[in-house]
């Protein structure tokens, strides 16, 4: 990949929590010239504060809103007025592909490519080396100058939205194992058998490979029927021993409408 430094190029970090932190604090050590601004979070050694989204914007050639979902379009209805033709506005928020695309179209015709980043692991203790995927017309500029400080960036061809698109499909199958391990976890605790389970999960997840991924999806579809039953009673079980089944519920709901597919055909 050809990078893009520049002494002269210009990055403002909208929101300097947790991750923005970091990654302008990077950035400055790289030798980027960075600004940031946040409502509540002072701006990290390196990097110059700025008093307001506008005024963070107004001299940049690259702006990361590094917020939340809920704030990457009111970010950019904050500092739209002040964003220059040739700006690159790329937004590492995990919000859905519909939001990202909205901020495309907010952005149409003002010569200000969006570039949809996904943050594919945790940021703090990796920073600007949290690997990244980018799509959208922003994209090849956004990975040549990130590159260029030291960044690991992967480009996918397509719209604002493909790039989250595969982080928030693997977040449905991450945060979900996650969840049920939690759920399991307290369920165990409440029997007097938390380290047992510890132990078992641990193995299980050890051995787990290409193989086990086949074995689960067919064997899920295989045997809906008798796997709807059990979790139905391994929710019953978790409810007499004080834990909500929030997980057991959603895997019985999904068993029993693959197990009436299956029988409808």
């Amino acid at each position: 990949m050809v990078t893009e430094v520049s002494s002269t190029a210009r990055v403002a970090v909208l929101g300097l929590g947790e991750a923005g932190s970091e990654i302008a604090r990077d950035l400055a050590t790289a030798g980027a010239d960075v600004r940031g601004y946040d409502p509540v979070a002072g701006a990290p050694a390196g990097v110059a504060a700025r008093r307001d989204e506008r005024d963070a914007v107004r001299d940049a050639d690259l702006v990361l809103s590094v917020n939340s979902s809920h704030d990457a379009l009111p970010a950019l209805e904050a500092a739209l007025d002040a964003l220059r033709p040739g700006t690159v506005w790329a937004d590492l928020n995990t919000a859905s592909p519909g939001v990202k695309q909205q901020l495309a179209e907010r952005l149409a015709g003002r010569d200000v490519p969006v570039a949809d980043v996904a943050l594919m692991a945790p940021v703090p203790g990796k920073g600007l080396r949290t690997p990244m995927v980018v799509s959208g017309p922003g994209a090849q500029r956004y990975a040549r100058l990130l590159s260029g400080w030291g960044a690991s960036v992967d480009v996918l061809d397509g719209p604002p939205g493909a790039a989250i698109c595969r982080k928030l499909l693997r977040s449905v199958f991450y945060k979900g194992l996650a969840a049920a391990v939690v759920e399991a976890l307290e369920g165990a605790r409440a029997a007097g058998v938390e380290d047992w389970l510890r132990e078992n999960v641990a193995d299980e997840l050890a051995g787990f490979d290409r193989s086990t991924l086949v074995r689960l999806v067919e064997g899920t579809h295989t045997h809906a029927r008798r796997r709807t039953d059990e979790m139905a009673a391994a929710a019953e079980q978790l409810r007499e021993l004080g834990v909500e089944p929030r997980v057991a519920t959603a895997a019985h709901d999904l068993l029993a409408e693959l197990r009436d597919r299956s029988a409808a055909r």
